[in-house]
């Protein structure tokens, strides 16, 4: 899948090993790491579904068009598709099945 990121500033913490730890610690480090390595590798959204560990979903109410994967809770990177229009299935849901390229928004608590 292809990676993109809304900042530059996000790109360069995510990929250098140094500002990575300093920002979020030596353990979400290596998850967000984990996680974006496993996102790398599916060719499609729809190929995260069914790892529990990641627990891939789409977020609701005013997070509506993005989609977590889990860190330690309660942290999540959050996402949304990149392709532009995203893909729609027939009820207008996201297609995870046609999802190519996603955009990194951040390393959130959705529940705060």
């Amino acid at each position: 899948m292809v990676i993109i990121f809304k900042t530059s500033k996000l790109e360069r913490v995510l990929n250098s090993e140094r500002l990575i730890i300093k920002r979020y610690g030596p353990r979400r480090s290596e998850l967000i790491k984990r996680r974006l390595y496993e996102l790398k590798a599916a060719t499609v959204l729809e190929d995260l579904r069914n790892i529990p560990q990641l627990r891939c979903h789409e977020l609701k109410g005013n997070r509506k068009e993005q989609l977590s994967v889990d860190l330690d809770h309660p942290y999540r990177l959050i996402f949304e598709p990149a392709d532009n229009p995203a893909p729609r299935k027939d009820d207008a849901g996201l297609d995870w099945t046609k999802i190519t390229a996603i955009k990194i928004i951040g390393v959130e608590d959705t529940h705060e």
